[in-house]
């Protein structure tokens, strides 16, 4: 029967046709209670196309006539379009076990108990005197599940409703915080309630491809290898750059970064000029590798912020295991500037071997990295002036606040001293070892090239 009815409601020729939405915002509760789950569905009805929308006389939409096709509606526009997974099993499909016309002035959705009550009472009629474009469609689907404690996962492909959609995910588990999920888009299967080896995989999978996709951090990570090209001393600098921003991603993940709008636009200005200060010093050259630790290690305190804001809205997919992903994602950032180690080095040997000499070559290579982080720099700057910077009233609260930034940059340096003192005697170690065995095969030692 819904089939039949999908295939008129395609089938129709609509009485007025309309545009696809530029913006539309879907709502979805799922909530496992005992031996079935409860999904109820909110989108604009103005977002379903290809439906007859006829009027009645005096030219309001005629709902009572419209309500029959609202099963094939939500069948074709909805339940096609959303998945959802048990224990990694796919639920079959199930017809909607309630449905209804909303206005648009309707809260009822604000929690899912108002929003279940809601959809079961009894829809509009043509007394209302509504246009098609004012009303929310309404679905409550009822599945079979196993249990109210298994592995749920959804899959809401809504894209089709609108040019931008902007699926809003509550998940209510039993005896357990709601969790709250936020999507643009198609997000692909999301894990409603992941566990920690889950999240933990995928975190280290954003880190890994975060690396390989940041123009910037590349090119700080260029500029920190160009003069070292050799995999002791670098995984020491690069250990250091990854503990350093670990620090400040997991500080602002725990919200304790500035807020402000401001913000933002700073640390992009600070990382363009932490790219541009170090290819600078690769072209004056001079610099060593314990220095290079100092520097990744001030500088990685900066690119963790950089880092915390692209994982603003990533974050939603940690669940309960905050500090597991967070880790899990650094863990990622290392393999990736590790696979990055392992592509440069060879590059840059092969280059100042074969291509031109090594002090020409970093002039060069460090020149346009600096000609690129200077435009970065200058350009990210010109969005900072835009925000009037105030200095803020001295008085008890404004002291509070320096004392507690005070505290954490005394923290921080003890963090930096602990890395520096353990990376250099690391580097002593490898480096004693190096010389040993290239001493006896009679190539330069290490000390001797560096």
């Amino acid at each position: 029967m819904l089939a039949l009815l999908a295939a008129g409601v395609l089938a129709s020729r609509p009485a007025k046709a309309h545009d696809i939405p530029s913006d539309v915002n879907a709502q979805v509760f799922v909530k496992p209670d005992g031996r079935h789950l409860e999904m109820l569905i909110r989108v604009p009805l103005g977002a379903m196309r290809d439906i007859d929308f006829r009027d009645t006389p005096d030219n309001y939409l005629d709902v009572e006539k419209l309500t029959p096709q609202l099963p094939g509606i939500a069948q074709v526009w909805l339940a096609d379009f959303v998945s959802l997974y048990e224990n990694n099993r796919l639920m079959p499909r199930v017809p909607a076990a309630a449905i209804r016309l909303s206005l648009q002035s309707d809260r009822s959705f604000t929690s899912f108990e108002a929003a279940l009550a809601h959809v079961r009472t009894p829809s509009l009629t043509n007394d209302a005197h509504v246009f098609w474009n004012q009303l929310w469609l309404d679905v409550l689907y009822e599945y079979p599940i196993e249990s109210d404690r298994s592995r749920f996962t959804i899959d809401p492909r809504l894209q089709q409703l609108g040019v931008r959609v902007l699926t809003v995910v509550r998940f209510l588990p039993p005896g357990g915080a709601v969790r709250a999920f936020e999507f643009d888009g198609n997000p692909g299967p999301v894990e409603l309630d992941p566990r920690w080896e889950q999240a933990a995989a995928r975190f280290v999978k954003l880190g890994f491809e975060h690396i390989l996709d940041g123009t910037d951090h590349l090119l700080f990570l260029l500029c920190l290898v160009i003069p070292f090209r050799r995999f002791g001393p670098l995984l020491g600098v690069v250990t250091a750059f990854t503990v350093a921003h670990s620090i400040t991603l997991i500080a602002s993940a725990y919200n304790l970064a500035p807020d402000a709008l401001w913000f933002p636009p700073l640390i992009e200005t600070l990382i363009a000029v932490s790219i541009l200060y170090m290819a600078l010093e690769n072209i004056v050259g001079g610099s060593t590798a314990h220095r290079r630790w100092l520097m990744a290690f001030g500088f990685g305190l900066v690119h963790g912020f950089g880092f915390s804001f692209a994982l603003r809205q990533t974050l939603q997919f940690a669940g309960s295991h905050m500090l597991t992903s967070l880790l899990s994602f650094n863990i990622g950032v290392e393999l990736g500037q590790l696979l990055v180690l392992a592509a440069m080095i060879p590059a840059l040997d092969l280059l100042f071997r074969y291509v031109v000499a090594e002090r020409m070559g970093t002039i060069i290579l460090s020149a346009l990295v600096a000609h690129t982080a200077w435009h970065w720099m200058l350009d990210r700057y010109a969005r900072l002036s835009a925000f009037h910077l105030a200095w803020p009233a001295l008085n008890w609260i404004l002291l509070a606040s320096a004392m507690r930034w005070a505290m954490w940059i005394l923290i921080l340096a003890g963090a930096g001293w602990l890395v520096y003192a353990a990376l250099k005697r690391f580097s002593t170690r490898v480096g004693l070892e190096a010389d040993s065995a290239e001493d006896a095969t009679g190539r330069p030692s290490m000390h001797e090239r560096f």
